[in-house]
């Protein structure tokens, strides 16, 4: 990177005094006092690696809120691959978990992921063995899908989103290949009541009494963590736990890793000193995945962030994910034994006949062709609406000029998704275009005792333990050792109970496939734990479906960069006061271009730099919660970017400068990179 300074000193602290207040688990380094199992130890070989995945960050529609004029702005965080290679070592059997921050892996990534996974390792990893998982935050750039649906508010495909989410898996997975090494495994489970909230309680009461005895406080509390070691020390860890990556609201136009993102990035960063940008193979790695968290919200008072971006609230929330996780570590756990195991299956969701003991009248019923309900157009109002005119439960209104005026669906259509109000028959649309996936992956992982159900959406906290029970009785597992991986290798929307669907809530009206489609995907998973309980070879299902198309891209690139008249690129606009105190916002305004221009996947655009012995350290980047970059046009062709930063509580006093390093596009189409600085100004000592 340029104008990098040597490895920076542990990095400040943020000053969250107000959020570590509200946090109700006691938190243990990961430094605890190591547990020894000479019996276990050195059972697998695991690798751990990390990466920069984060895409566009200016002039591209954002993924998650469905919001046209959300568009992004600039960026708050980097977005991170942290992917984890677990070999069992008697048998050589493997598994790749991989957790993106990102709000969606849709398919088009992962086939693109695992075809250069076949151009790197041969048949080492593939479509049975490797899980990419997505935190769903909805603040990172979208444009990356190969349908339609859901590049719409995109103006289209964005190439080079889809470029760096794809290179920042492989990077990470290329990392933790490499990292192997003896380790044991352990696995603990804990309790978080106060970082969810259900954001969809009516369909949730509609579930029988002894699933809603099983959440007595609606929501899923279960915080399960795998913890990895070497020498009985902790050097990695993947916590699973149910709640949307929504702190941020749909009027935030940063890009960011949301909550979870927070939780990794202050376990790797703040408590670990880990430096992202250093290219050494890391010390300890912190992934965030998601469980069943279809109805699970963050925001506990159940309304949208009221800002557009709410930093306080979003580190609050991640930062009681990472007390829950790190307070584990104080506890031995179980180790883990028994190898590792993967079975996978691709399904056509609208082409599923469910036998009676996965259905719940005791019937043989079938799936729907895919079709958008009036609730899902209405958003969840909870993280925030989407269209008007159209509400969760009924929709008279609609209902009423949907018959009369644009459109009646097939009576089978009808009747197969009702009582859901179908808006877009969107299924039968997939003969003209692609817009939706039909046929997905389902797969099961093990992992010793744990089970990771793989499934391609959404899913509500009352189909998850349906799920988790089905895979639980097959194998003779404990219920709390199955989880389900939520948003993982694909997307379908949402997966929800035939109880909650009838209640067409936002989750049942996005439940795509119709009232059966839960058990479908129940049936499915037991074909699959039933595979691997027998040890044979797994269900058959269709081929993997192959998607080139779907890249039909709305926006033009950046076609010229041109300072503001009478200046240069680099120069600032706007200096720093001299002097700031701790908790104070230091701001910097410099003449700048393009973000897309070069996306410094694995750099930054900025740099917080302060004066030590005579040299300037950079202690902080484009990765840290404290800095944000904002991107703005002005006129045609010109940009000023606006960094900021706020000052740590625990900052020394000194001096400092803000740096930013853009590139400029010119008339031949060449980029040529740049770099602005400030003129120092002083961090005085707190009173």
């Amino acid at each position: 990177m340029r104008g990098r300074a040597t490895r920076r000193p542990r990095l400040l602290a943020l000053g969250v005094a107000a959020a570590l207040a509200a946090v109700t688990v006691v938190a243990t380094p990961a430094t605890a006092a190591p547990h020894r199992d000479p019996a276990v130890a050195g059972d697998y070989l695991v690798g751990r690696g990390i990466a920069d995945a984060t895409g566009e960050i200016a002039e591209v529609g954002m993924m998650g809120y469905g919001r046209l004029d959300q568009q992004a702005e600039g960026l708050h965080t980097r977005l991170r691959a942290r992917s984890f290679v677990i070999v069992d070592r008697p048998t050589g059997e493997r598994v790749l978990l991989v957790v993106v921050d990102s709000p969606m892996i849709f398919s088009s990534v992962r086939q693109e992921v695992l075809r250069r996974l076949a151009d790197a390792y041969g048949d080492t990893y593939d479509e049975r063995n490797v899980l990419i998982t997505a935190t769903h935050t909805h603040a990172g750039p979208g444009g990356y899908a190969h349908h339609l649906l859901y590049n719409l508010t995109t103006l289209g495909y964005h190439e080079r989103t889809f470029d760096a989410i794809a290179d920042g898996v492989l990077e990470s997975v290329h990392h933790a290949h490499d990292d192997l090494a003896p380790s044991t495994l352990r696995l603990t489970h804990g309790e978080l009541t106060t970082a969810s909230a259900n954001r969809s309680r009516e369909a949730f009461e509609a579930n029988p009494d002894h699933e809603r005895a099983f959440f007595p406080d609606a929501v899923d509390p279960q915080s399960t963590v795998l913890r990895i070691e070497r020498d009985g020390r902790p050097v990695g860890v993947i916590n699973w736990f149910a709640t949307h990556n929504t702190s941020m609201s749909g009027d935030n136009r940063l890009i960011s890793s949301d909550n979870k993102g927070y939780a990794a990035y202050h376990w790797e960063r703040r408590v670990e000193g880990e430096d992202y940008l250093d290219g050494e193979p890391p010390g300890f790695v912190a992934a965030f995945a998601q469980t069943n968290a279809g109805d699970m919200s963050p925001n506990l008072d159940l309304s949208p962030p009221s800002t557009p971006e709410d930093f306080h609230r979003t580190a609050e929330i991640g930062l009681r994910q990472y007390d829950a996780a790190s307070a584990q570590l104080s506890r031995a756990g179980e180790p883990l034994r028994g190898g590792v195991d993967s079975r996978a299956v691709h399904v056509d969701l609208s082409d599923v006949t469910v036998r009676p003991e996965f259905t719940t009248d005791g019937r043989t019923h079938r799936t729907c062709d895919a079709a958008v309900g009036a609730a899902m157009a209405a958003g969840s109002t909870e993280d925030g609406p989407a269209f008007p005119l159209f509400a969760e439960g009924d929709n008279p209104l609609f209902d009423l000029v949907s018959d009369s005026i644009l459109y009646e669906a097939s009576p089978e259509l009808r009747q197969c998704q009702a009582p859901k109000g179908v808006v877009v028959p969107i299924g039968a649309m997939n003969a003209l275009y692609p817009w939706v996936a039909e046929t997905v992956p389902v797969q099961l992982v093990r992992i010793g005792s744990l089970h990771l159900v793989a499934i391609p959406g959404e899913v509500t906290i009352a189909a998850g333990l349906r799920l988790r029970r089905t895979v639980a009785e097959a194998v003779g597992a404990e219920v709390r050792d199955v989880l389900v991986a939520g948003y993982s290798n694909g997307y379908l929307h949402y997966v929800t109970t035939p109880e909650e669907y009838d209640t067409q809530q936002y989750e049942g009206g996005s439940t795509l496939f119709g009232r059966w489609q839960l058990g479908a995907l129940r049936q499915t998973a037991h074909e699959l734990a039933t595979a691997m309980r027998d040890g044979t070879p797994g269900p058959s299902g269709p081929a993997p479906p192959d998607e080139p198309g779907g890249k039909l891209s709305l926006q033009p690139g950046v076609v010229l960069d041109t300072p503001p008249l009478g200046r240069a690129f680099g120069d600032v606009l706007t200096q720093p006061r001299g002097t700031y105190l701790p908790g104070e916002r230091v701001t910097t305004v410099f003449a700048g271009a393009h973000p897309s221009n070069e996306l410094h996947r694995g750099g930054t655009f900025l740099e917080v730099q302060q004066r030590v012995d005579g040299q300037w350290l950079r202690i902080a980047d484009d990765g840290d919660w404290s800095t944000t970059l904002r991107w703005s046009r002005r006129g045609l062709s010109a940009s000023e970017v606006t960094v900021s930063w706020d000052v740590p509580a625990d900052a020394g006093p000194g001096p400092y400068r803000i740096r930013y390093h853009g590139d400029a596009k010119g008339l031949s189409g060449a980029v040529r990179d740049f770099t602005g600085t400030s003129d120092e100004f002083r961090v005085s000592a707190a009173d």
